[in-house]
């Protein structure tokens, strides 16, 4: 999902926790994105839309070492993925995630919502450590498991460098989101037809993923 033009942050569901932990990078392709975790308030709010937390959960010892500490877990997450997408080996981060992996998560419990539901709450306030494991936890799933290491996916938009589990039909999911780096894509087909430039190499195929559209609002 694409925040809106000036938001900070740009909300991202790659599939998994893990992931999304790395899409929290400045991507490259994907306009008005930055490094989402410059400042503790910032990695607060993270933690909030990935559900690691729920809303209004308090975080007093939330601080800088907490931001740096999950940039680096990000970091070894995004080199272990793109080894299995065939880049270079990420030489000591399975150690590093493993080592993380095998804290202990924060505990959970289910009480009374306002409205008499039950909502998820947590036994404790998390400490760095605990939020840390759940997210080495998943990356470790996510390796460990053929199926869903299989369906591991790096956008095909130009210059975006997003990953993402491919859970559509047929495994043909091609982009990050469709409605960013896809419908740009398509856009830019349309323009290249339309003006001729695709004529050197025969007549143009029909677009699999439709018509084209304008890019929405706020995505440009």
């Amino acid at each position: 999902m694409a925040a809106g033009r000036g938001a900070r942050m740009w909300r991202f569901d790659a599939g998994r926790i893990c992931l999304d932990l790395v899409a929290t990078e400045r991507a490259g392709g994907v306009p008005g994105t930055c490094e989402q975790l410059d400042a503790p308030a910032h990695l607060a709010q993270w933690l909030t839309d990935a559900r690691l937390v729920p809303p209004g959960t308090v975080l007093p010892a939330l601080d800088d070492t907490w931001v740096v500490r999950f940039r680096e877990l990000r970091s070894d997450v995004s080199r272990l993925m793109a080894a299995q997408l065939g880049g270079p080996p990420a030489d000591g981060a399975l150690e590093r995630v493993n080592s993380l992996a095998s804290g202990a998560p924060p505990g959970t419990r289910a009480v009374r919502g306002a409205d008499g539901d039950l909502v998820r709450a947590l036994s404790a306030a998390p400490d760095c450590s605990g939020l840390l494991a759940v997210v080495a936890r998943d990356a470790v799933d996510l390796l460990t498991d053929p199926v869903a290491r299989a369906a591991l996916r790096r956008c095909q938009g130009e210059a975006c460098h997003r990953l993402y589990l491919d859970t559509s039909r047929g495994r043909r999911r091609r982009w990050c989101s469709g409605e960013v780096c896809g419908n740009r894509e398509r856009v830019a087909r349309h323009r290249r037809r339309t003006s001729g430039t695709g004529s050197a190499f025969g007549p143009a195929a029909p677009d699999p993923d439709g018509p084209e559209k304008e890019i929405p609002p706020g995505v440009e």
